[in-house]
This record gives C-alpha cells, sequence and structure tokens, in this order.
C-alpha cells in the first residue's frame, strides 16, 4: 500500500530534507583527494546532530555508518573507513539519511574526487539527467512506471547500464516504503500517482554491464565488471502540480 502524506507530514519531511540536501551541496567543497571515507561519514553525522535530526542509515539493518560511501565500481552500500582515502580521479557517491521527528529524507550524489576522466564525468552527468526525465512524470495521473521507463531510456541513450538489483522506493516514517520503483521497465503500469506520494527515486547507472554482486561485508555492492558507477537521488513529493524536491 502506498501511504499518501498529509500536509503536515509533508512540512516536517521538508524540514529533514533541508538538512540532507545541505549536507550533499556541502560535501562538494568538502570532498578532496587525501581524506578517507570515513571523514565523510564523520562530516554527515556531525551535520544531522547539530540539526536536532537522527542519522537514518546508522544502524539500519545493522549498517555501522551513518552514510554509504561508494566509490568508483561500488554502486551502493560502500561503509566508510580510516583507511580508505580518495585519490585524484576517483568519483565517489554518498547516500544521506536524515530522520526528523520520525520522518525520513532519502537522497546521494556522485562527486569528482579532483580532476576526473571526461568519460566519468559524463558518467556522472548522465546519472543525474536520467533522474530529471524520470522526474518528468512525476506528476498525478502518470503511472508508477513511466517514471522508471523515463530513467532507463535515457540513461541507455547514452550508452550506459540500468542497475535491476535495487531499486527506489516510497519513503516517509520508514526509509523504505512502498511502492518499489525501478530504474527500468516499461511505461504505462502500476498505481497511477497522486498527490502526497513521497518517493525516493534513484538512478543507479554503469559504464558497462548492469550486473552486481556483493562483497563480503555484505554490503558494498559493485559492478560485475569492474566499470564505474554511478548513483543520484531525492525526495519527491507528488502535489497538485509540478513535483516538489525536498532535497535539491
Amino acid at each position: 500500500m502506498i501511504i499518501i502524506k498529509s500536509e503536515q507530514e509533508i512540512d516536517i519531511m521538508r524540514e529533514s530534507g533541508k538538512v540532507t540536501g545541505k549536507i550533499l551541496r556541502e560535501l562538494e567543497d568538502f570532498i578532496k583527494p587525501g581524506i578517507s571515507s570515513m571523514d565523510i561519514d564523520r562530516f554527515v553525522e556531525t551535520t544531522i546532530r547539530e540539526h536536532g535530526m537522527i542519522p537514518t542509515f546508522k544502524g539500519y539493518g545493522g549498517f555501522p555508518a551513518s552514510a554509504c560511501v561508494s566509490i568508483n565500481e561500488e554502486v551502493v552500500h560502500g561503509i566508510p573507513s580510516k583507511k580508505r582515502k580518495l585519490k585524484e580521479g576517483d568519483i565517489v557517491s554518498v547516500d544521506v539519511g536524515s530522520t526528523y521527528r520520525g520522518y525520513v529524507s532519502d537522497a546521494a550524489r556522485t562527486y569528482a574526487v579532483g580532476k576526473i576522466d571526461p568519460e566519468a564525468q559524463r558518467l556522472i552527468d548522465a546519472t543525474r539527467d536520467s533522474f530529471f526525465e524520470g522526474l518528468k512524470f512525476c506528476k498525478v495521473g502518470y503511472r508508477l512506471s513511466d517514471i522508471s521507463h523515463a530513467i532507463q531510456v535515457k540513461a541507455e541513450s547514452e550508452g550506459y547500464g540500468v542497475i535491476r538489483d535495487f531499486v527506489g522506493h516510497g519513503v516517509g516514517r520508514e526509509m523504505h516504503e512502498e511502492p518499489q520503483i525501478p530504474n527500468y521497465g516499461k511505461p504505462g503500469r502500476g498505481p497511477r500517482l497522486a498527490k502526497g506520494m513521497v518517493f525516493a527515486i534513484e538512478p543507479m547507472i554503469t559504464q558497462g554491464t548492469y550486473e552486481v554482486e556483493t562483497l563480503l561485508n555484505n554490503w558494498t555492492v559493485v559492478t560485475l565488471d569492474g566499470k564505474l558507477a554511478a548513483h543520484y537521488e531525492n525526495t519527491v513529493v507528488i502535489t497538485d502540480g509540478e513535483p516538489e524536491l525536498l532535497t535539491l
């Protein structure tokens, strides 16, 4: 069942979304060669707590950190480490969740570490662009799979793979609510969108195959061919008109 949020609930989620969005903006200057993935996690957790909020990811299903920090071929759920230093030319995806008064906002970005290869930048840009193609269908009356189809068409038209094993989702009191929102599929399927639905839409796009495997830590997901992956996500509210992005 898709939970329709009230205006009061969405107001609370706006506050959470502002902090999640602020963190992701500030990471643009924070991320540089030489810092560790744990430095990113500490920055995320400190900022969330300074705003009187709770890091949603910490302890979620046993996850040990406040941010998922995924480097290069890592798609999602990278575990921060003091030993893992960012190098010039890396790309790093950071996924952040903030909980305020029981409501979650969830968003992710992929960042360049110093000067990166133009093809890596093209992947980052195409992943973001595929999100905004999907966003065009986040309006009352469209069907859920119209979002998925638009993301897939955009990403594949640029020559990229679209992850099948992990999907977007509803978000609210729980980080993962119904419905699941794949980043691929035929249009015109699934429930019609209605005002008050809130989704975490999150294309995960690769330079090569969409096939993945999970490392022995049981969390970190990597591309099977070792090629780069990028991730872009926002918490999106369906309104009477244009969709509202809570985390942008």
